[in-house]
């Protein structure tokens, strides 16, 4: 019987190291850019930093934005600058993430069928066709004409 090799990492490779007290420091394998994370305030870290499920939440949120993005400039739509807010929520013991909460406040000048896209293919991003699902994402979207 033979055995294949292993398929060659496609991914990009993160590097963690823990330190004292509950946190770690991140390295992005090809920029080298580092990000310090902490256990949350209430389970037992000091609040300073983002927690792992506070990073969850916020790769969501990166994710649908940069996504429309990526597809307004696609399809030729001018998007100008989106923002966006994300709560999140825990469940009670055991602990996992229930539900995350986006608003996005979107650029003025976008027709309906536009609109209607750009909303579609948020939902669609990566990371949340990534999350279980268990996890509810809620999402709204402002408009500010």
């Amino acid at each position: 019987m033979s055995v294949q090799p292993a398929a060659p990492a496609t991914g990009v490779v993160m590097t963690l190291v823990s330190a004292p007290q509950f946190k770690t420091q991140v390295t992005h394998g090809p920029s080298g850019a580092t990000l310090p994370t902490e256990a949350p305030k209430d389970n037992g870290g000091t609040g300073g930093s983002f927690s792992p499920t506070d990073l969850v939440a916020t790769a969501l949120a990166s994710c649908v934005v940069t996504t429309m993005h990526l597809t307004a400039a696609r399809e030729g739509i001018t998007l100008g600058e989106v923002s966006a807010k994300v709560e999140k929520r825990m469940s009670p013991p055991p602990r996992r993430i229930a539900e995350l909460v986006l608003s996005i406040l979107m650029p003025s000048g976008l027709a309906p069928p536009q609109r209607a896209l750009l909303e579609k293919i948020a939902h669609e991003c990566p990371v949340s066709r990534s999350l279980h699902p268990d996890t509810k994402v809620t999402a709204s979207f402002g408009y500010p004409d």
